[in-house]
């Protein structure tokens, strides 16, 4: 049974809401979509900032480019914000590993814009809770936590990225070498609105595949044509039989076609992959693959395929599991019941925990329907996860093991 030391106890009160509040306050205000890399470009300057009092070194990290499958089947090239990068320690022997996104689902000509107050006393505004209200947890936690003298022999590394909401593309690479020898990641996503956080998450891959077929008139010579729509119709059918307990398929989106009097020779089929385990996510790629190929040669046509799994599935492996234990007995001292439950979402705690590194990807504060006009964070809450997360930081960092 532990309990809070009056050292830990002093440390913790230095931790103050409002402080924390005007900073989401001040970063929601700006647009900082995935596309807008004016608000982007901003709001990284904001954290860097902000972040600014932490030692260390700050940098602001190019994106790796990205392609996008355009509708007529050419290949374009997306830009993306940069990234931030904190450094602290990087030669002290334990090593730990932070992570949030500065983006958001809202681009800048939504209608969601401006921040407002409920009348419950939460706060609804664009990515108030997913996740500006996490980053500015993650800073006073650190800060309480650099303050308790503690992380003497611990150093870590904060990745805040712009590309999160869109499946971290640009990012994915930077995450992987981050995540090399860490003893453990937090990531600050909301916690659901009583608390509780994401356990195990399955994956998730976005693919898009592009058929060439032959154009003939529809009604002198259809057959020598080659149908692309259909051989993608025909694919979307196939790979949704696929669905099975452990693995949800979406065939999301077929492009193509033209005029009713032309058989039509180019078709994109989009589709997303939701698998619950790395052994269903391999057996999947394979099928895809597999299926892809039957269809080329029954409809002789030709198929080029475009995508990935980019997030793993996330178990909650043994080493995982201490890190849990480890939050839970913190939230506990804290007067605070922590739980978690899987999740159907996916995050960039899907690619660390890919790594090897456990990670805990739902440290931010509790609020609720994201992804939506009505997201909402709940104010008191700033503090109690800054403290939940900084208590977490000093236990680990003085132990520097789980």
């Amino acid at each position: 049974m532990h309990t809070l030391t009056a050292s830990e106890r002093q440390i913790l009160e230095t931790i103050q809401q409002q402080s924390m509040l005007d900073q989401v306050l001040s970063w929601s205000a700006v647009n900082s979509g995935s596309g807008n890399l004016n608000g982007l470009a901003e709001t990284a300057n904001m954290l860097a900032e902000a972040f600014s009092v932490l030692p260390g070194e700050i940098t602001l990290i190019d994106p790796e480019p990205v392609d996008r499958v355009l509708t007529d089947g050419s290949i374009k090239t997306v830009a993306h914000g940069q990234h931030l990068l904190v450094t602290v320690r990087a030669d002290a022997p334990t090593q730990l590993l932070f992570t949030g996104h500065m983006d958001t689902v809202f681009p800048a000509d939504h209608e969601f814009q401006n921040w407002h107050w409920l009348e419950d006393g939460a706060l609804n505004g664009p990515g108030v809770a997913d996740m500006k209200g996490g980053i500015s947890v993650m800073l006073a936690a650190l800060r309480a936590a650099e303050l308790s003298g503690s992380l003497s022999r611990t150093g870590y590394q904060i990745l805040i990225n712009s590309d999160e909401e869109v499946g971290s593309p640009s990012s994915a690479k930077l995450i992987a070498k981050l995540a090399q020898n860490k003893l453990a990641a937090l990531t600050y996503e909301p916690a659901l609105p009583d608390g509780t956080l994401a356990g195990a998450r399955g994956g998730s891959g976005n693919f898009s595949v592009i058929f060439s077929g032959l154009s003939a008139h529809a009604g002198r010579n259809p057959d020598d044509g080659r149908n692309a729509v259909l051989a993608a119709a025909d694919l979307a059918l196939r790979l949704k039989r696929l669905s099975r307990d452990g693995l949800s398929v979406n065939p999301a989106k077929i492009d193509g076609g033209g005029p009713n009097n032309v058989v039509p020779d180019h078709a994109i089929l989009r589709v997303n992959f939701r698998p619950r385990t790395p052994e269903i996510e391999t057996q999947t790629e394979a099928d895809l693959h597999r299926i892809i190929a039957d269809i080329e040669r029954e409809h002789d046509v030709c198929a080029h395929l475009h995508g990935s799994f980019g997030r793993p599935p996330k178990p909650i492996d043994e080493e995982a599991g201490k890190l849990f234990g480890l939050v839970k007995q913190c939230g506990a001292d804290l007067g605070l019941s922590i739980a978690w439950r899987s999740s159907g979402g996916v995050c960039d705690g899907n690619n660390i925990a890919a790594c090897g590194v456990p990670v805990i990807d739902t440290m931010g504060v509790r609020g609720g329907n994201i992804h939506s006009k009505d997201e909402f964070l709940i104010v008191e809450s700033l503090t109690e996860r800054a403290q939940l997360s900084a208590l977490t930081i000093m236990r680990l960092s003085e132990k520097g093991a789980l």
